[in-house]
Protein backbone atom coordinates (compact mmCIF):
# COMPACT_ATOMS: atom_id res chain seq x y z
CA UNK A 1 0.00 0.00 0.00
CA UNK A 2 1.24 3.38 -0.87
CA UNK A 3 1.49 6.53 1.59
CA UNK A 4 0.41 8.79 -0.76
CA UNK A 5 -2.71 6.58 -2.11
CA UNK A 6 -6.51 6.91 -0.99
CA UNK A 7 -6.31 3.26 0.60
CA UNK A 8 -3.74 4.29 3.07
CA UNK A 9 -5.82 7.55 4.14
CA UNK A 10 -8.54 5.32 4.80
CA UNK A 11 -6.37 2.97 6.28
CA UNK A 12 -4.41 5.12 8.82
CA UNK A 13 -7.26 6.04 11.06
CA UNK A 14 -9.14 2.75 11.16
CA UNK A 15 -5.26 1.19 12.86
CA UNK A 16 -5.28 4.58 14.96
CA UNK A 17 -8.65 3.91 16.80
CA UNK A 18 -9.03 -0.07 16.24
CA UNK A 19 -5.42 0.23 18.08
CA UNK A 20 -6.20 2.70 21.06
CA UNK A 21 -9.75 1.77 22.05
CA UNK A 22 -8.59 -2.33 22.04
CA UNK A 23 -7.41 -3.22 25.86
CA UNK A 24 -3.88 -3.07 26.48
CA UNK A 25 -3.56 -6.87 25.98
CA UNK A 26 -4.06 -7.29 22.69
CA UNK A 27 -2.85 -4.28 21.19
CA UNK A 28 0.68 -5.70 20.23
CA UNK A 29 -1.64 -8.55 18.16
CA UNK A 30 -4.23 -5.73 16.90
CA UNK A 31 -1.00 -4.19 15.05
CA UNK A 32 0.38 -7.87 13.74
CA UNK A 33 -2.96 -8.14 12.17
CA UNK A 34 -3.14 -4.33 10.43
CA UNK A 35 0.51 -4.52 9.22
CA UNK A 36 0.20 -7.75 7.59
CA UNK A 37 -3.14 -6.28 6.00
CA UNK A 38 -1.09 -3.45 5.11
CA UNK A 39 1.58 -5.34 3.35
CA UNK A 40 -0.90 -7.96 1.41
CA UNK A 41 -2.04 -5.41 0.17
CA UNK A 42 1.34 -5.65 -2.50
CA UNK A 43 0.41 -8.84 -3.00
CA UNK A 44 -1.30 -11.99 -0.54
CA UNK A 45 1.03 -14.43 -0.93
CA UNK A 46 4.15 -12.72 -0.38
CA UNK A 47 2.82 -12.04 3.24
CA UNK A 48 4.48 -15.77 3.78
CA UNK A 49 7.80 -14.67 2.89
CA UNK A 50 7.55 -12.02 5.62
CA UNK A 51 6.65 -14.70 8.01
CA UNK A 52 9.22 -17.22 6.94
CA UNK A 53 11.94 -14.70 7.43
CA UNK A 54 10.54 -13.91 10.86
CA UNK A 55 10.32 -17.42 11.63
CA UNK A 56 13.93 -18.63 10.35
CA UNK A 57 15.59 -15.93 12.52
CA UNK A 58 13.08 -16.48 15.16
CA UNK A 59 13.73 -20.44 15.37
CA UNK A 60 17.54 -19.74 14.75
CA UNK A 61 18.07 -16.93 17.63
CA UNK A 62 16.08 -19.09 20.14
CA UNK A 63 18.73 -21.68 19.53
CA UNK A 64 21.84 -20.31 19.45
CA UNK A 65 20.99 -17.98 22.42
CA UNK A 66 20.29 -22.45 24.36
CA UNK A 67 23.74 -23.35 22.28
CA UNK A 68 27.02 -23.29 24.60
CA UNK A 69 29.07 -24.82 21.59
CA UNK A 70 30.53 -21.91 20.05
CA UNK A 71 30.82 -23.67 16.31
CA UNK A 72 27.15 -24.87 16.51
CA UNK A 73 25.82 -21.41 17.34
CA UNK A 74 27.64 -20.12 14.04
CA UNK A 75 26.84 -23.02 11.56
CA UNK A 76 23.20 -22.27 13.27
CA UNK A 77 23.74 -18.46 12.31
CA UNK A 78 25.23 -19.12 8.55
CA UNK A 79 22.18 -21.49 7.80
CA UNK A 80 19.51 -18.79 9.29
CA UNK A 81 21.67 -16.05 7.06
CA UNK A 82 21.74 -18.80 4.13
CA UNK A 83 17.58 -19.49 4.14
CA UNK A 84 17.10 -15.57 4.60
CA UNK A 85 19.67 -13.97 2.15
CA UNK A 86 18.73 -17.01 -0.12
CA UNK A 87 15.14 -15.88 -0.73
CA UNK A 88 16.20 -11.97 -1.21
CA UNK A 89 18.73 -13.50 -3.52
CA UNK A 90 16.28 -15.59 -5.28
CA UNK A 91 13.54 -12.84 -5.83
CA UNK A 92 15.52 -10.34 -6.50
CA UNK A 93 18.93 -11.45 -8.22
CA UNK A 94 18.10 -14.60 -10.06
CA UNK A 95 17.27 -12.97 -13.30
CA UNK A 96 20.09 -10.61 -12.97
CA UNK A 97 22.37 -13.94 -12.44
CA UNK A 98 20.77 -15.74 -15.25
CA UNK A 99 21.04 -12.49 -17.73
CA UNK A 100 24.92 -12.44 -16.31
CA UNK A 101 25.71 -15.54 -17.33
CA UNK A 102 24.60 -15.76 -20.66
CA UNK A 103 26.48 -12.31 -20.95
CA UNK A 104 29.96 -14.05 -20.20
CA UNK A 105 28.87 -17.00 -22.67
CA UNK A 106 28.38 -14.59 -25.55
CA UNK A 107 31.91 -13.40 -24.95
CA UNK A 108 33.05 -16.47 -25.93
CA UNK A 109 30.57 -16.47 -29.30
CA UNK A 110 28.31 -19.21 -27.24
CA UNK A 111 25.04 -18.58 -27.28
CA UNK A 112 23.14 -19.65 -24.30
CA UNK A 113 19.59 -18.17 -23.80
CA UNK A 114 19.09 -16.82 -20.49
CA UNK A 115 17.64 -18.61 -17.39
CA UNK A 116 15.13 -16.38 -15.81
CA UNK A 117 11.41 -16.35 -14.00
CA UNK A 118 8.86 -14.27 -14.49
CA UNK A 119 7.99 -14.13 -10.23
CA UNK A 120 7.45 -10.07 -9.17
CA UNK A 121 9.75 -9.16 -6.66
CA UNK A 122 8.08 -8.73 -3.32
CA UNK A 123 7.44 -5.10 -1.77
CA UNK A 124 10.25 -4.26 1.02
CA UNK A 125 11.79 -7.72 0.67
CA UNK A 126 15.50 -5.87 0.97
CA UNK A 127 14.12 -3.96 3.90
CA UNK A 128 12.79 -6.60 5.76
CA UNK A 129 15.34 -9.21 5.28
CA UNK A 130 17.84 -7.34 6.41
CA UNK A 131 15.91 -6.31 9.71
CA UNK A 132 15.38 -10.28 10.50
CA UNK A 133 19.06 -11.14 9.58
CA UNK A 134 20.08 -7.91 11.69
CA UNK A 135 18.47 -9.10 14.86
CA UNK A 136 19.57 -12.95 14.16
CA UNK A 137 23.14 -11.18 14.24
CA UNK A 138 22.37 -9.04 17.63
CA UNK A 139 21.53 -12.46 19.49
CA UNK A 140 24.84 -14.59 18.09
CA UNK A 141 26.99 -11.45 19.17
CA UNK A 142 25.04 -11.75 22.65
CA UNK A 143 24.41 -7.71 21.92
CA UNK A 144 20.49 -8.12 22.82
CA UNK A 145 18.68 -11.97 24.49
CA UNK A 146 16.54 -14.27 21.62
CA UNK A 147 12.84 -13.21 21.83
CA UNK A 148 10.48 -15.57 22.42
CA UNK A 149 7.52 -14.45 21.64
CA UNK A 150 7.29 -15.20 18.03
CA UNK A 151 3.91 -12.64 17.28
CA UNK A 152 6.54 -10.14 18.52
CA UNK A 153 9.08 -11.14 16.49
CA UNK A 154 6.71 -11.60 13.60
CA UNK A 155 5.67 -7.78 14.47
CA UNK A 156 9.41 -6.43 14.14
CA UNK A 157 9.55 -7.25 11.36
CA UNK A 158 6.75 -6.64 9.79
CA UNK A 159 5.50 -3.16 11.47
CA UNK A 160 3.80 -1.72 8.69
CA UNK A 161 5.10 2.08 8.45
CA UNK A 162 8.88 0.71 8.14
CA UNK A 163 8.56 -2.68 6.01
CA UNK A 164 8.31 -1.13 2.44
CA UNK A 165 10.85 1.00 2.48
CA UNK A 166 12.29 1.06 6.21
CA UNK A 167 14.01 2.62 7.99
CA UNK A 168 15.76 -0.39 9.23
CA UNK A 169 14.84 -1.06 12.48
CA UNK A 170 17.28 -2.30 14.85
CA UNK A 171 15.86 -4.73 17.58
CA UNK A 172 17.52 -3.31 20.40
CA UNK A 173 15.67 -0.14 19.67
CA UNK A 174 12.63 -1.48 18.75
CA UNK A 175 11.33 -4.75 20.00
CA UNK A 176 10.85 -3.03 23.66
CA UNK A 177 8.75 -0.92 22.59
CA UNK A 178 6.33 -3.54 21.19
CA UNK A 179 5.05 -4.05 24.24
CA UNK A 180 1.58 -3.89 25.02
CA UNK A 181 1.36 -1.56 27.99
CA UNK A 182 1.81 1.51 26.15
CA UNK A 183 -0.12 4.87 26.99
CA UNK A 184 -1.19 6.90 24.05
CA UNK A 185 1.40 10.38 24.45
CA UNK A 186 -0.73 13.50 22.77
CA UNK A 187 2.64 15.30 22.84
CA UNK A 188 4.33 12.53 20.77
CA UNK A 189 1.02 12.12 18.25
CA UNK A 190 1.03 15.80 16.93
CA UNK A 191 4.56 15.66 16.80
CA UNK A 192 4.27 12.76 14.54
CA UNK A 193 1.60 14.20 12.54
CA UNK A 194 3.70 17.13 11.83
CA UNK A 195 6.67 14.81 10.85
CA UNK A 196 4.01 13.73 8.03
CA UNK A 197 2.76 16.29 6.60
CA UNK A 198 6.18 17.81 6.47
CA UNK A 199 7.16 14.19 4.53
CA UNK A 200 4.27 14.82 1.84
CA UNK A 201 5.03 17.73 1.05
CA UNK A 202 8.57 16.71 -0.09
CA UNK A 203 7.19 14.02 -1.88
CA UNK A 204 3.79 15.38 -3.44
CA UNK A 205 5.67 19.13 -4.04
CA UNK A 206 9.15 18.99 -4.83
CA UNK A 207 9.89 14.84 -5.35
CA UNK A 208 7.11 14.54 -7.70
CA UNK A 209 7.08 17.96 -9.27
CA UNK A 210 10.30 17.33 -10.22
CA UNK A 211 10.16 14.10 -11.65
CA UNK A 212 8.19 15.07 -14.66
CA UNK A 213 11.10 16.91 -15.71
CA UNK A 214 14.02 14.30 -14.70
CA UNK A 215 11.92 11.74 -16.41
CA UNK A 216 11.97 13.74 -19.88
CA UNK A 217 15.65 13.70 -19.90
CA UNK A 218 16.30 10.27 -18.42
CA UNK A 219 13.99 8.43 -20.39
CA UNK A 220 15.24 9.59 -23.56
CA UNK A 221 19.11 10.73 -22.81
CA UNK A 222 20.76 10.15 -25.98
CA UNK A 223 18.52 12.38 -27.18
CA UNK A 224 19.84 15.45 -25.22
CA UNK A 225 23.52 14.81 -25.92
CA UNK A 226 24.30 18.13 -28.23
CA UNK A 227 24.25 20.60 -25.38
CA UNK A 228 25.27 19.09 -21.81
CA UNK A 229 23.73 21.45 -19.49
CA UNK A 230 20.12 19.40 -19.99
CA UNK A 231 22.23 16.44 -18.66
CA UNK A 232 23.38 18.30 -15.93
CA UNK A 233 20.22 20.58 -14.78
CA UNK A 234 18.64 16.81 -14.76
CA UNK A 235 21.14 15.36 -12.97
CA UNK A 236 21.07 18.09 -10.02
CA UNK A 237 17.09 18.20 -10.00
CA UNK A 238 17.14 13.74 -9.59
CA UNK A 239 19.62 15.06 -7.00
CA UNK A 240 16.67 16.69 -5.22
CA UNK A 241 14.39 14.33 -5.64
CA UNK A 242 15.51 11.28 -4.85
CA UNK A 243 16.11 12.66 -1.33
CA UNK A 244 12.74 14.28 -1.48
CA UNK A 245 11.32 11.24 -2.63
CA UNK A 246 13.25 8.88 -0.06
CA UNK A 247 13.53 11.21 2.85
CA UNK A 248 9.66 12.27 2.80
CA UNK A 249 8.94 8.51 2.93
CA UNK A 250 10.67 8.06 6.35
CA UNK A 251 9.48 11.33 7.91
CA UNK A 252 6.19 9.59 6.94
CA UNK A 253 6.98 6.17 8.16
CA UNK A 254 8.62 8.26 11.64
CA UNK A 255 5.92 9.91 11.98
CA UNK A 256 3.50 7.17 11.82
CA UNK A 257 5.00 4.96 14.22
CA UNK A 258 5.02 8.24 16.73
CA UNK A 259 0.89 7.79 16.37
CA UNK A 260 1.61 4.31 17.82
CA UNK A 261 4.29 5.85 20.51
CA UNK A 262 6.80 4.31 18.92
CA UNK A 263 10.14 5.60 17.43
CA UNK A 264 11.84 4.43 14.65
CA UNK A 265 15.18 5.49 13.60
CA UNK A 266 15.89 8.87 12.04
CA UNK A 267 17.25 8.07 8.57
CA UNK A 268 18.15 11.22 7.16
CA UNK A 269 20.15 14.25 8.99
CA UNK A 270 20.51 16.94 5.70
CA UNK A 271 22.68 15.09 4.27
CA UNK A 272 23.45 17.75 0.82
CA UNK A 273 25.17 19.64 4.28
CA UNK A 274 27.97 17.12 4.17
CA UNK A 275 31.62 18.46 3.45
CA UNK A 276 32.85 14.96 2.86
CA UNK A 277 31.75 11.83 1.12
CA UNK A 278 31.86 9.72 4.40
CA UNK A 279 30.21 12.64 5.86
CA UNK A 280 27.62 12.15 3.23
CA UNK A 281 26.89 8.83 4.10
CA UNK A 282 26.41 9.15 7.51
CA UNK A 283 23.99 11.47 7.42
CA UNK A 284 21.83 9.65 3.96
CA UNK A 285 20.15 6.97 4.54
CA UNK A 286 21.13 6.36 8.13
CA UNK A 287 19.79 2.88 8.81
CA UNK A 288 21.03 1.39 5.88
CA UNK A 289 24.48 2.72 6.11
CA UNK A 290 24.78 2.02 9.96
CA UNK A 291 23.67 -1.80 8.91
CA UNK A 292 26.50 -2.06 6.28
CA UNK A 293 29.05 -0.67 8.75
CA UNK A 294 28.31 -3.21 11.68
CA UNK A 295 27.54 -6.37 9.65
CA UNK A 296 29.06 -6.41 6.61
CA UNK A 297 32.44 -3.63 6.71
CA UNK A 298 33.41 -4.19 10.37
CA UNK A 299 33.25 -7.75 9.93
CA UNK A 300 35.84 -7.45 6.93
CA UNK A 301 38.25 -5.69 8.97
CA UNK A 302 37.03 -2.20 9.03
CA UNK A 303 40.16 0.37 9.45
CA UNK A 304 41.85 -1.70 11.66
CA UNK A 305 43.80 -3.06 9.27
CA UNK A 306 46.13 -2.00 6.68
CA UNK A 307 45.68 0.91 4.41
CA UNK A 308 45.09 -1.58 1.01
CA UNK A 309 42.95 -3.77 2.80
CA UNK A 310 40.99 -1.27 4.38
CA UNK A 311 40.39 -0.03 0.40
CA UNK A 312 38.96 -3.33 -0.05
CA UNK A 313 36.97 -3.22 2.65
CA UNK A 314 35.23 0.04 1.40
CA UNK A 315 35.00 -1.20 -2.31
CA UNK A 316 33.31 -4.38 -1.22
CA UNK A 317 31.10 -2.75 1.25
CA UNK A 318 29.70 -0.01 -1.01
CA UNK A 319 29.57 -2.67 -4.22
CA UNK A 320 27.20 -4.59 -2.14
CA UNK A 321 25.40 -1.33 -0.76
CA UNK A 322 25.25 -0.50 -4.71
CA UNK A 323 23.49 -4.13 -5.80
CA UNK A 324 21.22 -4.60 -2.73
CA UNK A 325 19.62 -1.35 -4.32
CA UNK A 326 18.78 -3.51 -7.36
CA UNK A 327 19.73 -5.60 -9.61
CA UNK A 328 21.56 -3.95 -12.44
CA UNK A 329 25.00 -2.70 -13.01
CA UNK A 330 24.18 0.69 -13.08
CA UNK A 331 23.36 0.39 -8.87
CA UNK A 332 27.14 -1.62 -8.87
CA UNK A 333 28.77 1.53 -10.30
CA UNK A 334 26.77 3.66 -8.04
CA UNK A 335 28.19 2.09 -5.55
CA UNK A 336 31.39 1.61 -6.62
CA UNK A 337 31.51 5.02 -7.06
CA UNK A 338 30.96 6.18 -3.57
CA UNK A 339 33.86 3.34 -2.75
CA UNK A 340 36.54 4.97 -5.12
CA UNK A 341 35.44 8.35 -3.27
CA UNK A 342 36.01 7.27 0.01
CA UNK A 343 39.54 5.45 -0.89
CA UNK A 344 40.09 8.66 -2.26
CA UNK A 345 39.28 10.91 0.97
CA UNK A 346 40.83 8.37 2.95
CA UNK A 347 44.30 8.49 0.69
CA UNK A 348 44.49 12.23 0.34
CA UNK A 349 43.68 12.37 4.48
CA UNK A 350 46.50 10.15 5.42
CA UNK A 351 49.34 11.08 3.33
CA UNK A 352 48.53 15.03 1.64
CA UNK A 353 46.54 16.60 4.42
CA UNK A 354 49.07 18.41 7.19
CA UNK A 355 51.29 16.11 9.50
CA UNK A 356 49.64 17.34 12.62
CA UNK A 357 46.16 16.32 11.17
CA UNK A 358 46.50 13.03 9.71
CA UNK A 359 46.24 10.81 13.41
CA UNK A 360 43.30 12.99 13.91
CA UNK A 361 40.06 12.05 12.97
CA UNK A 362 38.32 13.95 10.10
CA UNK A 363 35.52 16.01 12.25
CA UNK A 364 38.53 17.23 14.84
CA UNK A 365 40.48 19.28 11.77
CA UNK A 366 39.85 22.74 12.70
CA UNK A 367 38.42 24.22 9.68
CA UNK A 368 37.97 27.47 8.31
CA UNK A 369 34.08 28.39 6.62
CA UNK A 370 36.05 28.79 3.14
CA UNK A 371 36.86 25.80 3.06
CA UNK A 372 33.60 23.97 4.70
CA UNK A 373 31.83 25.75 1.74
CA UNK A 374 33.89 24.55 -1.36
CA UNK A 375 34.33 20.71 0.07
CA UNK A 376 30.38 20.95 0.49
CA UNK A 377 30.00 21.90 -3.29
CA UNK A 378 32.56 19.41 -4.34
CA UNK A 379 30.74 16.63 -2.00
CA UNK A 380 27.54 17.64 -3.78
CA UNK A 381 28.89 17.49 -7.08
CA UNK A 382 30.43 14.14 -6.83
CA UNK A 383 27.23 12.53 -5.13
CA UNK A 384 24.96 14.57 -7.80
CA UNK A 385 27.24 13.13 -10.35
CA UNK A 386 26.92 9.35 -8.78
CA UNK A 387 23.35 9.20 -8.86
CA UNK A 388 23.39 9.65 -12.69
CA UNK A 389 24.43 6.31 -12.89
CA UNK A 390 21.60 5.43 -10.12
CA UNK A 391 18.66 7.07 -12.35
CA UNK A 392 20.35 5.81 -15.81
CA UNK A 393 18.22 2.82 -17.26
CA UNK A 394 20.91 1.79 -18.52
CA UNK A 395 24.95 1.60 -18.40
CA UNK A 396 25.30 3.03 -21.68
CA UNK A 397 22.61 5.84 -20.90
CA UNK A 398 24.75 6.57 -18.24
CA UNK A 399 27.67 6.04 -19.94
CA UNK A 400 26.54 8.89 -22.52
CA UNK A 401 25.10 11.20 -19.92
CA UNK A 402 29.02 11.50 -17.71
CA UNK A 403 30.65 11.67 -21.04
CA UNK A 404 28.29 14.77 -22.90
CA UNK A 405 28.05 16.73 -19.91
CA UNK A 406 30.88 19.05 -21.07
CA UNK A 407 29.37 19.32 -24.09
CA UNK A 408 28.14 23.32 -25.17
CA UNK A 409 29.11 24.71 -21.95
CA UNK A 410 30.79 27.03 -23.81
CA UNK A 411 28.20 28.26 -25.36
CA UNK A 412 26.19 29.33 -21.96
CA UNK A 413 23.39 31.32 -23.86
CA UNK A 414 22.33 28.78 -25.80
CA UNK A 415 23.34 25.88 -23.81
CA UNK A 416 20.35 27.70 -21.61
CA UNK A 417 18.26 27.92 -24.04
CA UNK A 418 17.98 24.25 -25.03
CA UNK A 419 17.30 23.21 -21.72
CA UNK A 420 14.54 25.10 -20.84
CA UNK A 421 13.58 23.50 -24.57
CA UNK A 422 14.37 20.01 -23.72
CA UNK A 423 12.79 20.23 -20.52
CA UNK A 424 9.82 21.53 -21.50
CA UNK A 425 10.67 24.44 -19.03
CA UNK A 426 10.13 28.29 -19.55
CA UNK A 427 11.95 30.80 -16.15
CA UNK A 428 9.01 30.85 -14.39
CA UNK A 429 8.72 26.97 -13.89
CA UNK A 430 12.12 27.24 -12.94
CA UNK A 431 11.82 30.01 -10.80
CA UNK A 432 9.11 28.03 -8.36
CA UNK A 433 11.72 24.70 -8.93
CA UNK A 434 14.59 27.18 -7.36
CA UNK A 435 11.94 28.44 -4.63
CA UNK A 436 11.06 24.92 -3.57
CA UNK A 437 15.07 23.51 -3.09
CA UNK A 438 15.46 26.78 -1.38
CA UNK A 439 12.93 26.02 1.40
CA UNK A 440 13.97 22.74 1.48
CA UNK A 441 18.02 23.62 2.20
CA UNK A 442 16.82 26.20 4.99
CA UNK A 443 14.04 23.91 6.69
CA UNK A 444 17.62 21.19 6.17
CA UNK A 445 19.87 23.86 7.68
CA UNK A 446 17.84 24.89 10.67
CA UNK A 447 16.39 21.20 11.34
CA UNK A 448 20.95 20.39 12.37
CA UNK A 449 20.68 23.43 15.14
CA UNK A 450 17.09 22.00 16.25
CA UNK A 451 14.36 19.61 16.48
CA UNK A 452 11.95 21.72 14.21
CA UNK A 453 8.95 19.11 14.71
CA UNK A 454 9.57 19.92 18.68
CA UNK A 455 9.84 23.40 18.22
CA UNK A 456 6.79 23.96 15.87
CA UNK A 457 5.04 22.31 18.94
CA UNK A 458 5.87 25.77 21.01
CA UNK A 459 4.19 27.66 18.18
CA UNK A 460 1.57 29.83 20.01
CA UNK A 461 -2.09 27.66 18.79
CA UNK A 462 -3.13 29.96 15.67
CA UNK A 463 0.29 30.18 14.12
CA UNK A 464 0.44 26.48 14.47
CA UNK A 465 -2.78 25.59 12.69
CA UNK A 466 -2.74 28.52 10.44
CA UNK A 467 0.58 26.55 9.23
CA UNK A 468 -0.81 23.09 9.52
CA UNK A 469 -4.38 24.34 7.05
CA UNK A 470 -2.28 26.16 4.66
CA UNK A 471 0.55 23.31 4.08
CA UNK A 472 -2.00 20.87 4.20
CA UNK A 473 -3.75 23.03 1.26
CA UNK A 474 -1.27 23.75 -0.69
CA UNK A 475 -0.29 20.26 -1.08
CA UNK A 476 -3.90 19.22 -2.04
CA UNK A 477 -3.98 21.96 -4.71
CA UNK A 478 -0.54 21.28 -6.10
CA UNK A 479 -1.10 17.67 -6.20
CA UNK A 480 -4.49 18.14 -7.75
CA UNK A 481 -3.32 21.10 -10.31
CA UNK A 482 -1.10 19.19 -12.67
CA UNK A 483 0.58 16.98 -10.26
CA UNK A 484 1.49 13.29 -11.07
CA UNK A 485 1.51 11.30 -8.06
CA UNK A 486 4.12 8.54 -8.02
CA UNK A 487 5.50 5.37 -6.73
CA UNK A 488 8.50 6.07 -3.86
CA UNK A 489 11.09 5.48 -5.73
CA UNK A 490 12.64 2.91 -2.77
CA UNK A 491 9.82 0.56 -3.27
CA UNK A 492 11.52 -1.13 -5.95
CA UNK A 493 14.53 -2.14 -3.59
Amino acid sequence: MLFNSIGFAIFLPVAFLLYWFMPQKVRQLILLALSLCFYMFGGPAYVLLVIAAALVTYTAARAVEKETDEKKKKRILILALVLCIGMLVFFKYFNFAGEAVADIFRLFSVPVQPLTTKLLMPAGISFFTFQAVGYCIDVYRGKIPAEKSFPKLLLFVSFFPQIMAGPIGRAEQLLPQLDCKREFDESRASEGLRQMLWGFSKKLLIADTLARYVNIVFDNAQEFGFFGLTLIMATVLYTFQIYCDFSGYSDIAIGTAKLFNIDLMKNFNSPYFARSVKEFWSRWHISLSTWFRDYVYIPLGGNRCSEGRNALNLMITFLLSGLWHGADWTFVIWGGLHGIYQVTENFCHRHLAKKEYRTMKERDIPRSRLWGICHGVLTFALVSFAWSFFRANSVSDALYIASHMPRGLGHPVNSYIMMLNNMVLDNRKLLILGIYILVLMTVDYFALKKDLYQAMGRWKLPLRWAVYVALTTFVIVMSLNGGTTQQFIYFQF
